[in-house]
């Protein structure tokens, strides 16, 4: 019996091994070690022909980085873009030859889920780590004053100069940019989700990230039993605050409506809000369906333009 158990626990070493070191194997050529001159992080490539996502704090003032790989070779790098609202940044390098990592989605991820951090501190000798996401849905201050919302926390440990490399799952996807390390075994990470697809596409195209304010605060809630079962969804975002003179109180927006879509697409999480509120639909009308004492009602919502 002691034996079956220890064959079976050197298996189930085995496995996870396995995990950890393909995830590795796939990531280490797509993470670049990043020198700005004041300064030093990491950096994913995202595309073959030489862009790569970041941290902004990473990158600072800086205008020009340097850009290292496993390999040995090294590309010039000039900024693209950079968000410190969102903490992301993203890089040009003068290549059209990198190999991408693949992006994931964070919205799938799950407390306890095995994840492998990947960083490139010192140009040629890369940092993997590996643990569970322990929890999801965290806030972040960022350093422009604002906060990162549905933060990815783990306990893999980030190296000084990973932030701005890749946390990813078992098949290597990256669902997070590494972006702090807030106390022994608790790191966080931006996640990869819609919100920060929308951000690095605008990063990308015009350097800059135009972003809606609504003027409301709120959160998920659990819609109750008939509502779920006749919207075909299980929870909406109840409204907690409305600032007075904005976008949401002119629409008619008050504390306790519950949000359930917006443009006939269902609103169950803030950051289906959130994804709505970034490039060209600022300014735009939206079409607002929300719960008030139990019954449906429609409401025109006009994000005006966040001045950062």
């Amino acid at each position: 019996m002691a034996s079956r158990t220890a064959a079976g626990a050197e298996e189930a070493l085995d496995a996870y091994s396995r995990v950890v070191v393909g995830a590795s194997e796939r990531l280490l050529p797509s993470v670049a070690h990043l020198h700005t001159g004041r300064g030093s992080g990491s950096g994913v490539v995202i595309s073959g022909d030489g862009f790569l996502l970041t941290s902004a704090h990473v990158v600072g003032r800086a205008r020009r980085v340097r850009a290292s790989f496993v390999d040995g070779s090294e590309y010039e790098a000039e900024v693209a873009g950079a968000d410190p609202l969102s903490d992301l940044a993203v890089l040009r390098a003068a290549a059209d030859a990198l190999v991408p990592a693949e992006l994931g989605d964070a919205a799938a991820l799950r407390v306890g889920q095995l994840v492998v951090a990947v960083g490139n501190p010192r140009g040629f000798e890369a940092s993997v780590t590996a643990g569970v996401v322990s929890a999801l849905g965290r806030s972040l201050p960022t350093r422009a004053g604002r906060v990162v919302d549905n933060v990815i926390q783990t306990d893999a440990a980030l190296n000084p100069g990973s932030s701005g490399g890749a946390l990813a799952d078992g098949s290597a996807r990256v669902v997070g940019i590494t972006t702090a390390v807030a106390g022994v075994g608790l790191g966080l990470a931006v996640p990869i989700n819609d919100t920060t697809r929308a951000i690095v596409a605008a990063l990308t195209s015009s350097g800059r990230v135009r972003r809606g304010y609504l003027g409301l605060a709120g959160g998920s809630r659990p819609l109750p039993p008939r509502l779920a079962r006749e919207l075909g969804q299980a929870a909406g975002v109840e409204v907690v605050e409305v600032v007075p003179g904005s976008p949401a109180a002119a629409a008619g927006l008050r504390p306790e409506d519950l949000i359930v879509a917006i443009d006939g697409a269902p609103v169950a999480q803030v950051d289906d809000i959130l994804r709505l509120l970034v490039g060209e639909r600022v300014g735009e009308p939206l079409a607002v369906e929300a719960i008030r004492e139990g019954r449906r009602i429609a409401l025109e919502l006009v994000p005006a333009e966040l001045e950062v």
